[in-house]
């Protein structure tokens, strides 16, 4: 799947739906607990994301949990959210997303984009940014640049659907997202992207929470 090219930036621009997959199977083994739940901002990290994901504009949008479930849908109450459980989440993130991908493939989506649950400065402005740009210029694939990476969140237009349906394993979106070379748009994240992992990343985001929570990306 290496070295494709994007779509003329000519082509039309599509008037579908586009889905929104929020990842949140993960058991935190890293982290030690659940950083589904962890607190941020008044907020748990799952409902910072899925507010955040709400505010979007895509649709439909929905919840992937795995190791736990009920205590992810309590987070979620009183959104426009759909949460289906990966009940072979232990195998990796690849089929979380065959499982989200399940969940939306009867609205027929003209694009999917993936976020996960555990990057609090992700902003609704940054996922409509990726959404107008893989529907202006019908790229395959609009991802979110953060340093010299690219990576999730980003979306992948209708003909990369089935190509995500083949990731295997821990592959995740950015394995696809790699294989696209220079052909991918991007986005760019000015405030970088902190993952929460660990215990360290979690203190480094608590520390800096005034600075990054101005929406800067």
């Amino acid at each position: 799947m290496a070295n494709r090219s994007t779509s003329s930036a000519t082509a039309p621009v599509s008037a579908g739906p586009v889905a929104l997959l929020l990842l949140a199977a993960g058991a935190s083994t890293r982290m030690g607990r659940p950083k589904q739940l962890l607190p941020y901002n008044g907020r748990t990290l799952l409902r910072h994301a899925a507010e955040t994901a709400v505010a979007s504009g895509c649709t439909p949008i929905v919840l992937v949990t795995g190791a736990l479930h009920e205590e992810l849908m309590a987070e979620v109450t009183g959104l426009p959210i759909q949460a289906v459980r990966n009940m072979a989440w232990a195998t990796g993130m690849a089929s979380s997303i065959r499982t989200g991908l399940a969940a939306v493939a009867a609205t027929g989506p003209a694009a999917v984009l993936i976020m996960l649950c555990d990057q609090p400065l992700v902003t609704s402005e940054l996922l409509r940014q990726l959404v107008a740009q893989q529907q202006q210029t019908q790229a395959p694939v609009v991802a979110s640049l953060y340093g010299d990476t690219l990576g999730v969140p980003a979306v992948f237009g209708q003909t990369m659907l089935a190509d995500l349906l083949q990731l295997q394993g821990q592959q995740g979106a950015r394995h696809l997202i790699a294989s696209f070379g220079p052909g991918v748009g991007r986005i760019p994240l000015l405030a970088g992207l902190l993952d929460v992992d660990t215990p360290e990343q979690y203190a480094t985001l608590l520390n800096n929470a005034s600075y990054l929570s101005d929406e800067s990306y």
